[in-house]
């Protein structure tokens, strides 16, 4: 292993890795000579957890402040009236479709896994975009250099979903519990936890030098 690697595990239906993207973002913009990066999506919503809004709706309008006071990140209103009137809404928050859509981009482009997966949860959390409606990606594909087609043909494929599902399976190995949790793997089977839910940007910066440090000392 030639560079140390941040594994960011993350969900796309995950509040408080919304909060975090735009720490996740400077990080990797900041080392991006000293590591490399990888996205884990984390199945948060998927089996028995895929929750209509009409079920979690009304904690999320309860708590999203909170996000935004810690974070500093802005929810949408579009996003919101969908928590605040869950009667009125048909949104089913299922995370298989958004990471399938993640690991083909992954494949395609992987230097911009990052970007995509922080746009995914913009896309939701600020434009209030489904993201268990194919045409919640459709805006996002011109960006990316992704002819509709394509994409949308392995968005309904086995070979990507197997692909998202091995995602999730390797969160359980990881014992990642919570989103956001961010690793740097340092060798084959070695991995540091770098962060475990919000953290702010001058706690995972210190972090991430005292592993690079250590890196370095132990070489």
């Amino acid at each position: 292993m030639n560079i140390p690697t941040i594994i960011y595990c993350y969900d796309a239906y995950c509040g408080w890795c919304y909060g975090f993207s735009p720490v996740i973002k400077k990080i990797a913009a900041e080392y991006h000579n000293r590591l490399d990066v990888e996205v884990l999506s984390g199945g948060m919503m998927v089996g028995e957890q895929v929750m209509p809004i009409e079920k979690i709706g009304p904690y999320i309008a309860s708590s999203y402040s909170r996000v935004e006071e810690l974070t500093g990140i802005k929810f949408g209103e579009d996003f919101l009236w969908h928590c605040k009137n869950p009667g009125k809404s048909d949104w089913v928050m299922n995370s298989e479709k958004p990471a399938i859509a993640l690991c083909i981009i992954k494949e395609h482009s992987p230097q911009r896994q990052l970007e995509f997966a922080c746009d995914l949860q913009y896309t939701l959390n600020y434009e209030g975009r489904d993201l268990d409606d194919d045409e919640a990606y459709r805006h996002l594909l011109n960006k990316y250099n992704l002819t509709p087609g394509i994409f949308y043909s392995k968005l309904k494929s086995d070979e990507y979903k197997d692909m998202a599902y091995y995602e999730f399976s390797l969160i359980k190995q990881l014992q990642v519990n919570g989103f956001p949790t961010v690793f740097i793997q340092t060798g084959e089977l070695k991995f540091v936890m770098i962060a475990r839910g919000y953290t702010d940007y001058e706690t995972v910066k210190q972090r991430v030098e005292n592993v690079l440090k250590e890196m370095n000392t132990s070489a």
